[in-house]
């Protein structure tokens, strides 16, 4: 079934908007909650939040040419909460490590003017990742959207884990001036 037509029964309140998401995007949706928490129960149990947080955000958002980015959005953000939940004193060294390597390249919004300006951010990322070529946008996503290891992505794209860490070294300089040249200070 269509995105479009998906996101219709969402607003007509037909409750099987959620068996047509999750027989289209469930395997994704856990598969990207997965490797966020490492524990399959977990993952599903963040599937299935995903489609209660989807039946009570449609309406008002109406997702009909994103359907699957709005899905990932919310099934990332409740992972990351639960991971958040579980390691409450002992952050994962994941996440931690990740957030440590992009905190360089993005500033983190510290008050009201900045959330404010999460939109223009935003927009400037994905033109950043526009203008990359394919490869290195998709190392780039699989590493700090999906969290995949840099093993992974060197055996998923066959490269070594060497230059896995370049190009990511590379990029993040990149977003950096990037950032810099859009009026971000970092």
């Amino acid at each position: 079934m269509e995105d479009n037509r998906i996101v219709e029964l969402y607003l007509l309140r037909d409750e099987s908007a959620i068996r047509q998401t999750m027989e289209k995007y469930g395997k994704r949706l856990r598969y990207l909650a997965y490797h966020i928490v490492n524990n399959r129960q977990v993952a599903e149990e963040c599937e299935n939040d995903t489609y209660m947080e989807a039946w009570n955000l449609i309406p008002p958002h109406e997702p009909k040419d994103y359907l699957y980015a709005f899905l990932a959005r919310i099934t990332r953000h409740i992972a990351l909460n639960c991971c958040r939940h579980r390691n409450r004193l002992k952050r994962s060294a994941l996440i931690s490590e990740l957030g440590a390597e992009m905190e360089l390249c993005i500033p983190a919004p510290d008050d009201v003017a900045c959330r404010i300006d999460e939109m223009a951010l935003s927009q400037a990322i994905n033109s950043f990742l526009g203008k990359l070529d394919e490869k290195k946008r998709n190392i780039f996503v699989r590493r700090y959207w999906y969290l995949d290891s840099v093993a992974d992505i060197s055996k998923r794209y066959d490269l070594s884990e060497s230059k896995v860490k370049t190009t990511l070294h590379r990029c993040r300089n990149r977003l950096r001036k990037h950032l810099e040249e859009e009026g971000y200070t970092l």
